[in-house]
């Protein structure tokens, strides 16, 4: 009977981690979520950041949006292994700003906060006319 036990936990243990796996790259192939708020004199696009460090963020302001890259990394802890490795590790996002967004200004920043959300501040500009 021990081991029927034995074959069902490692049974157990080998579904939950593909299922885990499959959880990971559809998070990963999921874009951040996004909001895009406005002000007078910017824009600001707020970007779901969880888990990560400032160090692992990469932010590309350019072609009339924001992109941003996330690398997480998992904590590994004393006396556990993981059974459901679900979070993605890398995790993507984008936005388009409006034509007068100034996306390659020096006064472009960002901002890791405390509550897991990334702020990236853009200027206003001149409105772009394409003719």
């Amino acid at each position: 009977m021990s081991d029927l036990v034995t074959y069902g936990a490692a049974a157990s243990r080998a579904v939950l981690k593909r299922v885990g796996r499959a959880m990971s790259r559809i998070q990963a192939r999921t874009p951040l979520a996004v909001d895009v708020l406005e002000s007078d004199d910017e824009y600001l696009a707020v970007f779901d950041a969880p888990g990560v460090e400032a160090r692992d963020i990469e932010v590309v302001a350019e072609d009339g949006g924001v992109s941003v890259r996330l690398d997480r990394y998992r904590d590994y802890r004393d006396g556990f292994r993981t059974l459901l490795p679900g979070r993605g590790l890398s995790l993507d996002g984008h936005t388009t700003l409006p034509a007068d967004a100034a996306v390659a200004d020096a006064d472009t920043r960002a901002e890791l906060q405390d509550d897991g959300t990334l702020h990236v501040y853009v200027p206003k500009g001149e409105a772009v006319t394409i003719e």
